[in-house]
């Protein structure tokens, strides 16, 4: 038990913690975060966002790192509130998501304001949040009230969505 602890805490500690701004900061935030979310076995990873324009999703770094994080047991949720954008600017992604269905979990929230709707990254470690997308800036770190929140935020809205974004699309 103390070594999950451990492990939990040195995966933490090399992640910003704290405030960050700006477009560059976050999109590599995001790339920090999924490339140790590999390296340490995260378990479980939930993003969200209204349509993910912004983010670097499409970016071969990360796709690499999402590609090393994919094993048999592990989870990752996405939640938005359309999925327009990534098909458009995310191929990478989109491929990822296609090989990977079986771990991914897309949810849709239609009904959600686009302010409204958490620009998020949560994980049992360590968790960032957007607070105003127009500067793209927020909070990150690994402390436990900062996961609690942003989890429970994302709960919330994903008891609101539905399926969203298939794998693939089956026609006659």
């Amino acid at each position: 038990m103390a070594d999950v602890a451990a492990a939990r805490g040195s995966a933490a500690s090399s992640l910003p913690s704290g405030r960050f701004s700006g477009r560059s900061e976050f999109a590599q935030i995001v790339r920090d975060a999924l490339a140790r979310a590999a390296r340490e076995g995260w378990h479980e990873i939930i993003i969200s966002d209204a349509s993910f324009e912004d983010w670097p999703l499409g970016e071969r770094a990360l796709a690499e790192s999402l590609q090393a994080w994919s094993k048999a047991g592990r989870k990752f949720t996405m939640l938005a509130r359309h999925y327009d954008e990534v098909s458009r600017r995310h191929a990478r992604f989109v491929s990822w998501r296609r090989t990977w269905s079986h771990l991914v979990e897309c949810r849709r929230c239609v009904v959600a304001d686009p302010l409204e709707l958490p620009s998020a990254i949560w994980s049992p470690v360590w968790a960032l949040r957007r607070l105003d997308l127009e500067r793209s800036t927020g909070t990150c770190g690994s402390e436990p009230e900062r996961r609690l929140q942003i989890r429970e935020a994302l709960g919330e809205w994903l008891r609101k969505s539905t399926p969203g974004f298939p794998a693939s699309t089956l026609g006659l």
